[in-house]
């Protein structure tokens, strides 16, 4: 480790900023830290120091210097910080004069994180957590990422994956040691019980509904409906901003617009689609394949219609084929003679069964009439579908397939154990398969083909 290069960036946000806080982690933090002030501060007291540069000696700053040695320190190394002023002249002057410091050098994405995983401060889903918690929009999605960052998911693993070492040890002691006066002749049994009861435990958590996974996602709605119904007006009052261009003529849009929101502290994403019609055009035709087939992969559509338009009715118009609740979402009432405008708003929400629809809103995207019951129904939706999975264990696509293949795993050994004549040494392996699954889901096994993959999304100094 002593020949390891001593790594530094800026770990604070881009500049200007009233403060910005330069990190240095590896064997030559100390040195690099003695070069540019001058000494080093006791461990973890914040000392006023100058900032020099260590070939001039001219003074770049005067900032907080704070002095971590290893193994107490966020990335198990020796660490230490400097809070600056956070200008560009300052922040390029302290780089300039580390990368001058022999051994030092520019951190790369997710550097630092990635250290305090080798030096055992993270484990790997610790460290999945801290990602989620940077990259969090809404507050559901900070709670989630938090108890990740904290061990929910880490540390029920390392408690099952300590009990499958018990239950291995038991299948291997049999093997080993058959002959032997003081070992019991039936370990396989209390070695299955072992697995029957860790195989269960993991199928609930399992059984969630995927509502982890979504909720990092978010809640897909799709705005969807025949063309000129004002999909793209009613797109941009939800995004209280002009992402979608807005035209009189049908087909103006033609590819899928998405914008995320925060609906009551609980992230979605809004899909503007292409008018569902039949055309000969044939971008428009892409338009509306792209948009059906989102529509169809979507949590919730929105099937906006022209209220204000004589002849077919919603059930006689293009319909999508989808499993997903749809809204019926009645566009232009201002544009209805003043009695049946009001009428509408008076009903501006309503629980309807008809075909498809489950409710049907009256609003006018243009005056913005009727559009807080909508607005409304689609926080409760969203705290509906992610409120009850904010607890749950499994957040990632990763998680998932380590789970199901350790629960494989038990399934094989438990039915190898219930044969008329169980083969121990079967027993054995796959309970050893089942204990690398749970391995690799921490990090603690071969993760190799993971890592690069994990920390490369994280920024710079962290």
């Amino acid at each position: 480790m002593a020949d390891r290069s001593t790594i530094f960036a800026l770990s604070s946000g881009r500049p200007p900023a009233a403060i910005a806080v330069v990190r240095i982690s590896g064997p030559r933090a100390r040195l690099a830290l003695e070069r540019l002030t001058g000494r080093v501060p006791r461990p973890r007291q914040a000392t006023l120091l100058r900032v020099h540069e260590p070939a001039s000696g001219e003074v770049i700053d005067e900032a907080l210097a704070l002095w971590f040695p290893a193994p107490a320190s966020e990335t198990g190394e020796d660490v230490a910080e400097l809070q600056l002023h956070g200008g560009h002249a300052v922040i390029a002057g302290v780089l300039k004069a580390l990368s001058a410091v022999e051994g030092c050098r520019m951190a790369e994405p997710g550097e630092f994180t990635r250290r305090a995983f080798e030096h055992g401060k993270l484990d790997l889903t610790a460290v999945e957590g801290l990602g989620d918690l940077v990259a969090a929009e809404t507050a559901a999605q900070r709670r989630q990422a938090f108890r990740q960052f904290k061990g929910l998911i880490g540390d029920r693993a390392e408690a099952w994956r300590q009990r499958l070492i018990d239950a291995l040890a038991l299948v291997e002691a049999r093997i080993d040691f058959s002959d032997e006066a003081n070992v019991p002749e039936d370990l396989i049994t209390p070695a299955a019980k072992i697995a029957r009861s860790l195989r269960d435990e993991i199928a609930a958590t399992l059984a969630d509904g995927s509502r982890g996974e979504r909720l990092r996602d978010g809640l897909v709605v799709a705005i969807a409906g025949p063309p000129n119904a004002g999909k793209s007006t009613l797109f941009n009052r939800l995004a209280r901003r002009e992402a979608a261009i807005v035209s009189p003529f049908a087909g103006t849009t033609r590819d899928v617009i998405e914008v995320h929101l925060d609906l009551d502290g609980y992230p979605a994403t809004v899909l503007d689609t292409a008018g569902i019609r039949d055309s000969v055009e044939p971008v428009e035709q892409e338009g509306v394949r792209r948009a059906r087939a989102r529509a169809a992969e979507a949590d919730l559509v929105l099937w906006v219609t022209d209220a204000s338009a004589d002849g077919r009715a919603p059930a006689e118009l293009p319909r999508l084929k989808s499993d997903a609740p749809q809204w019926l979402v009645e566009n232009k009432i201002d544009l209805l003679e003043e009695s049946a405008r009001k009428r509408s708003l008076a009903g501006s929400c309503r629980h309807i069964k008809r075909d498809e629809f489950e409710f049907a809103f009256s609003v006018s995207a243009e005056r913005g009439e009727g559009l807080d019951a909508l607005f409304s129904a689609l926080a409760t939706c969203a705290r509906e579908s992610f409120a009850a999975g904010e607890a749950t264990v499994v957040t990632r696509a990763r998680h998932r397939h380590a789970l199901e293949e350790t629960a494989t795993a038990l399934d094989s050994a438990l039915a190898e154990s219930a044969a008329a004549s169980p083969r121990e040494e079967l027993i054995a392996e796959e309970l050893r398969h089942a204990t690398w699954a749970l391995g690799r889901l921490t990090g603690r096994v071969d993760v190799e083909d993971v890592l690069d993959k994990i920390f490369r999304d994280f920024c710079i100094g962290k």
